[in-house]
């Protein structure tokens, strides 16, 4: 066989193999538009679960925090032993997401706090809007810290507000980047999901593509009359699927068109 011959043969193959691809193109795309949107779904619904959740939970901790540290501090209080008081909420300090704490009484005067190296304005000028907002009940506010940053403040009463209120300021940065973080780890592995079920779908789109390409080239050969002794050739006679039949039945064909396998069609002359 000549070089010039096996590019040709080549080049027929690869053309043939690309004609095929484009009856399943329109499956192949819409299977993976279809997997993407159901992934891409999936995906804002766990980013958005998992927002929420992580934003409750630090809510709810810093809640539990500040109630501890009411219940904790009326004896406290009642003996006015404030260095008792400020190693309390130092320790408290240690916790998680936790950036600053300061403990007012009724008159609302800060009795002991965190902040480093004075208390900053915005925090006195709420102190009697935590007051009014609701005495009996614990206050969830956002709080801007000129200089320092955004925070989201948990306030509890202590004794219904009448013996003062415990405050506790979460950095919102840092939240941020935690649930960040768990958002980052989700999308990673529906991004590895995606990845996998892109080449499963390769996989199977080739299962049903190799044999009608068989099957495809086997009718070619037939009809060209050349010698079809390929063991792949009796690989797909033997199929019992769909192809298997077509195969056979372009045998049947070819057998009826020329009986004695002279490779002429019925009529020609020999030369």
């Amino acid at each position: 066989m000549s070089l010039s011959h096996s590019v040709r043969e080549n080049g027929r193959r690869c053309s043939d193999r690309m004609r095929l691809l484009r009856l399943f193109q329109k499956p192949f795309f819409g299977i993976i538009s279809l997997f993407f949107l159901v992934a891409f779904a999936t995906s804002l619904v766990c980013i958005s679960a998992v927002d929420s959740q992580l934003s409750k939970e630090y809510t709810e901790n810093s809640e539990g925090l500040a109630r501890s540290i009411a219940d904790s501090s009326v004896d406290i209080l009642l003996n006015r032993d404030l260095s008792t008081l400020q190693a309390l909420i130092d320790k408290s300090l240690d916790i998680q997401g936790i950036s600053y704490i300061y403990i007012t009484n009724e008159n609302r005067e800060i009795l002991a706090h965190t902040f480093v190296p004075f208390v900053p304005d915005e925090v006195l000028q709420g102190i009697e809007e935590l007051f009014q907002i609701d005495p009996s009940s614990p206050v969830h506010r956002p709080l801007n810290l000129s200089g320092i940053g955004d925070f989201l403040e948990v306030s509890f009463p202590i004794l219904r507000s009448e013996a003062g209120r415990v405050q506790i300021l979460m950095d919102q940065d840092n939240i941020s980047l935690k649930i960040q973080n768990a958002i980052g780890q989700q999308v990673i592995w529906m991004a590895i999901i995606l990845t996998v079920g892109f080449f499963l779908v390769l996989i199977l789109v080739n299962l049903t593509y190799n044999p009608i390409r068989e099957t495809l080239n086997y009718a070619t050969g037939l009809a060209r009359g050349e010698s079809m002794e390929d063991p792949k050739i009796q690989t797909l006679l033997e199929r019992k699927d769909e192809t298997g039949d077509l195969a056979r039945l372009f045998q049947y064909f070819a057998s009826v068109r020329d009986p004695d396998k002279t490779g002429r069609l019925p009529g020609k002359k020999e030369e």
